[in-house]
């Protein structure tokens, strides 16, 4: 472990330890001995590491850094590269790459100077729906020697890796019965060629003359168009349950990584739809993103979904409800992802709904980790599954009296809450 003395300052490593120890060891030998021979094989191993010192750079290195991530379905690949500064070389940087724990490696993460530059390359699989936080990489000056080390300036930036199953993407467009209204919006008796006005929003270069807000326009000083309400669907509160449960903090991690996926997909059915889309992410408290849409705000939930953790002090459910009131409109459609796993997850459900917000649940359901967590002999293995789903189902029951619940066991697929949600009776349940 590389022992660091504070940004701006050198920081030795262990091999310069090692070098002074042996050199002060042959120092008192010469001495003991009164022999010169070790006195000039200690020499050369206590003045190499003062001479790295005095070799290294007065400041932190500054680099040029740049990645992305590539890839679909559960093919993850990351590219990079990390472009020295004046009087830095490639060969002297040390890079570290963290992968994130729900994302498996294909092959080693390669850092490799190639021409100058350090080439960054990883291939990662995701086996399960998941946003990832990959942290920038650990980068640090370090001499030809390995005696001392710099830190390196320009390295930030996370990279954050979205994975969710691609059903999601043909959501489409979903009118929602109680649709709120925006604050001060009122109703036009002329309709335009779409339907009623619904509001203005800034002009795409798809939007022919006609659309174009002229006076508005000239008001603002930037091009506006006229929004119509058939163009629209409904607003979606998505409700994320991240309280810790009975289950353990390993399965409800897994199960909060897949239920951070599923919410940002579904967002971004619902913001391609142009509906409004609000989040909420429930632990202690509730940790609201308004009412909003457009492509900011679709960055603005992906921020607020990979920061998003388990929470192991978890809130009471009426908490929930009306922080809910507070934030949101009643009325407003709930799409809450939640496992269900004990009583305190099912009885959000209720508390929602007397607070005036329909509901939907997706249920990240918990039982394909149960089946694995101890081996048993095959007839104790079968009776325990079977207790499992009998638990499971009465869960599912509890909550169906008062919302409908789409159990999600297979975590590769959404097709069955797309075609529950698309349903018109999804529509008439109050």
């Amino acid at each position: 472990m590389t022992l660091r003395g504070g940004r701006g300052e050198l920081a030795w490593t262990p091999r310069t330890f090692l070098f002074l120890g042996a050199g002060a060891g042959l120092l008192v030998l010469a001495v003991a001995l009164r022999d010169p021979v070790p006195l000039f094989l200690g020499l050369p191993l206590l003045v190499a590491p003062a001479a790295a010192a005095l070799s290294a750079p007065r400041a932190d290195p500054r680099v040029g850094f740049a990645w992305r991530e590539e890839g679909d379905g559960g093919d993850v690949r990351v590219t990079g590269a990390i472009t020295p500064g004046s009087g830095t070389l490639a060969e002297d940087l040390v890079v570290g790459i963290r992968r994130p724990p729900s994302l498996q490696a294909n092959s080693p993460e390669l850092a490799q100077p190639t021409s100058g530059v350090v080439r960054l390359g990883c291939e990662w699989v995701a086996t399960e729906p998941t946003i990832a936080v990959v942290p920038p990489p650990s980068v640090v000056w370090r001499d030809p020697a390995g005696f001392v080390e710099r830190n390196v300036r320009g390295v930030d930036g996370e990279l954050v890796i979205v994975r969710y199953p691609p059903e999601l993407t043909r959501l489409g467009a979903l009118h929602f019965d109680r649709t709120t209204v925006l604050p001060g919006e009122t109703r036009s008796r002329r309709l335009g060629a779409n339907g009623e006005f619904f509001g203005l929003r800034l002009a795409v270069p798809s939007d022919p003359p006609r659309r174009i807000n002229w006076k508005a326009s000239a008001r603002a000083g930037r091009l506006l168009a006229n929004d119509y309400a058939l163009e629209r669907t409904g607003d979606a509160v998505l409700l994320l349950d991240a309280r810790a449960t009975e289950l353990g903090p390993e399965i409800d991690e897994r199960l909060l990584s897949i239920a951070r996926a599923a919410t940002q997909g579904i967002a971004e059915a619902l913001l391609r739809s142009k509906a409004r889309v609000g989040v909420g992410i429930f632990g202690e408290f509730l940790q609201p993103v308004p009412l909003a849409m457009g492509s900011t705000h679709r960055l603005r939930i992906r921020s607020a979904l990979a920061a998003a953790r388990l929470s192991t002090q978890p809130g009471p459910p009426e908490r929930c409800a009306i922080a809910m009131r507070r934030y949101f409109p009643p009325g407003v459609t709930v799409i809450l992802v939640s496992s269900l796993a004990g009583d305190a997850s099912g009885s959000l459900v209720p508390y929602l709904r007397y607070r005036g917000f329909p509901l939907l649940v997706l249920s990240p359901s918990p039982v394909p980790f149960l089946r694995t967590t101890v081996p048993l002999e095959p007839a104790d293995d079968a009776l325990a599954n079977r207790l499992i789903a009998l638990d499971r189902r009465a869960q599912l029951a509890r909550a169906w009296n008062d919302a409908p619940v789409v159990d999600w066991s297979e975590f590769g697929s959404l097709g069955a809450f797309v075609e529950f949600v698309r349903r018109p009776a999804h529509r008439r349940v109050a």
